[in-house]
């Protein structure tokens, strides 16, 4: 059994590299804002080709998106598999 002090420590570390993965979703959104803005340069300077700048515009960002989706699993993984075994390990050393 994990000593509490071990536990403790374990929780901490859990929640930084959560904190960190999540740091993973502000790349997707700064991408995805530029690439939104030069598709609108370009619609306004080909209005005729509107459609195959929107669908490449929604096949990038869908790409681009996945990193934040990929931060968000492995914080939610860490939290679950990691961070909540050993809260389980505090709260029963604590009486709660």
């Amino acid at each position: 059994m994990i000593p509490i002090d071990g536990a403790v420590i374990v929780v901490a570390a859990v929640c930084v590299g959560a904190g960190l993965a999540m740091i993973a979703g502000v790349g997707p959104g700064i991408g995805e804002g530029y690439a939104a803005g030069k598709a609108v340069e370009a619609i306004a300077r080909q209005p005729e080709a509107e459609d195959k700048i929107r669908s490449t515009l929604i096949l990038g960002d869908a790409i681009a998106e996945s990193t934040g989706i990929y931060g968000l699993a492995v914080a939610l993984f860490l939290i679950f598999v990691f961070g909540l075994p050993a809260w389980r390990v505090i709260a029963a050393r604590l009486g709660m």
